[in-house]
């Protein structure tokens, strides 16, 4: 159920102000009244607003307007979309044309007529509403597309208590920390914990911190308004606006700028921010599901991390096993996966053939879930025949496989050299755990050059 309208009124006479307190109480309207232009930008600085009804003289000696005038342009800094309607018993065409062309949404005559004044606020209310919704969906729309869908697929064994678990702290609004290595699955789980949630039909909202540009990241998790820094052109809502009433997922949370922690840790305990450029505070509701591949605890003792912060994000634990420690899911998540590119891709193949099925399940999958995603991916595009053989997956075996002798694939002189780096990627990736800023750094790669070779080569 949609909230009442939030109406700002602001008049310095307690006459008028108490007579629109009850006018629009009566309507279900939650009414704020302040009575001088200082204390109604404080109040628009402190809560949100879906209509602000402004006096234009505060002063008892003046009837130029040019304090309301005043305000309207503040307003206008802080909230540019805001819907203000003007009011004032000295009224004059010349006057009304000024609010109007400084952004006023309408303008009222004292004494007014309580009809009016009553559709006034509903209609400015919804089009103010009407607006955000659109702003937000558009941002959401975009988030989306950065992101699959996947339902959680597992029957393993060792996948079984950790299914259990994510069934039993759904329904909360605990917040959870997944971990595992990259590609096991844990914007997928986070997924599946807010589809069997209270907020299943509010949005979910992801956002990949190790995957940001530096200087970034309080943009994108806060937003920003128009003019706040060189490339801002507009007012743009960040992941926590878009996520209010649902769920944020912050993958790679251990990346997050020390200097943003700060900032994160206030929303968690008291749902409050400001856009970057704004002193106007927003307040949302909104659960917090995060993952992350690195060791945290040693991040809070290497002075990486708060361990305040920590505290409040692990409240429930869950850990992803590799894909190599679930054998039985292997085959399970193949054919989902095939049946989801043959869709896609509009081709006509049987199946997997059973040596092709061996290989992919004595395969050490270091990229995890999301290695034998692109592995089908792939396979689908380049199977000559009516089914997937050992060659169309195009495997490289792992240190792990090669050593039990298990595999035959070719050797150095034989690879590309993108599947060398492919292959160095991986080993690395295996050796470092699954750890992605060690590897980075091992490799000697940026990390944002290194998420854009595991985006390349499915890892």
């Amino acid at each position: 159920m949609e909230k009442p309208p939030a109406v700002l009124v602001a008049d310095d006479q307690p006459d008028i102000l108490h007579a629109m307190r009850v006018l629009l109480r009566g309507e279900g309207c939650k009414v704020k009244t302040v009575d001088t232009p200082e204390a109604a930008l404080e109040a628009l600085t402190q809560s949100p607003f879906d209509v602000a009804l402004i006096d234009l003289n505060y002063a008892r000696d003046t009837t130029s307007g040019q304090e309301g005038l005043d305000l309207l342009q503040g307003i206008q800094k802080l909230d540019p979309d805001l819907p203000v309607v003007v009011m004032t018993a000295w009224a004059t065409i010349d006057l009304a044309v000024e609010c109007m062309r400084n952004g006023a949404a309408d303008f009222m005559q004292k004494p007014w007529e309580n009809a009016r004044v009553k559709a006034t606020v509903a209609n400015q209310a919804e089009l103010y509403r009407a607006k955000r919704r659109a702003t937000l969906l558009a941002e959401e729309n975009r988030a989306l597309k950065e992101h699959k869908s996947r339902d959680f697929l597992a029957n393993s064994d060792v996948m079984r208590p950790v299914i259990d678990m994510m069934n039993k702290v759904a329904p909360s609004d605990a917040n959870i920390i997944i971990t595992g290595e990259n590609g096991t699955g844990k914007g997928v789980a986070a997924r599946y914990i807010h589809s069997r949630s209270s907020r299943a039909k509010e949005p979910f909202v992801s956002i990949n911190m190790g995957g940001l540009a530096s200087g970034v990241a309080e943009s994108e998790l806060f937003g920003h308004v128009k003019g706040a820094f060189t490339d801002a052109k507009s007012d743009r809502a960040g992941r926590f606006e878009m996520a209010d009433g649902g769920t944020l997922f912050m993958d790679e949370i251990g990346n997050l700028p020390m200097e943003q922690q700060q900032k994160l840790l206030r929303v968690l305990e008291t749902g409050e921010f400001e856009r970057v450029g704004s002193s106007r505070t927003l307040k949302v509701n909104v659960r917090i599901i995060s993952a992350t591949n690195s060791d945290l605890q040693k991040s809070v003792k290497e002075g990486r991390f708060r361990e305040d912060l920590l505290y409040r994000l692990n409240t429930i634990p869950i850990h992803l096993p590799p894909l190599r420690e679930r054998d039985s899911d292997i085959e399970l998540l193949a054919h989902h996966f095939l049946q989801h590119h043959l869709k896609r891709y509009k081709k006509e193949i049987s199946g997997i053939i059973e040596p092709a099925m061996e290989t992919l399940r004595r395969y050490g999958w270091p990229g995890n879930v999301r290695e034998l995603d692109h592995t089908i991916e792939r396979a689908v595009l380049l199977a000559g025949g009516e089914n997937i053989k050992v060659p169309d997956l195009g495997l490289i075996p792992t240190a792990s496989v090669e050593d039990e002798g298990a595999m035959n694939g070719p050797s150095v002189d034989d690879m590309s050299l993108e599947d060398v780096e492919k292959y160095l990627i991986q080993r690395t990736l295996k050796r470092n755990g699954g750890n992605a800023t060690k590897t980075a750094n091992d490799l000697g790669l940026s990390r944002s050059a290194f998420y854009r070779r595991l985006q390349r080569f499915g890892l």
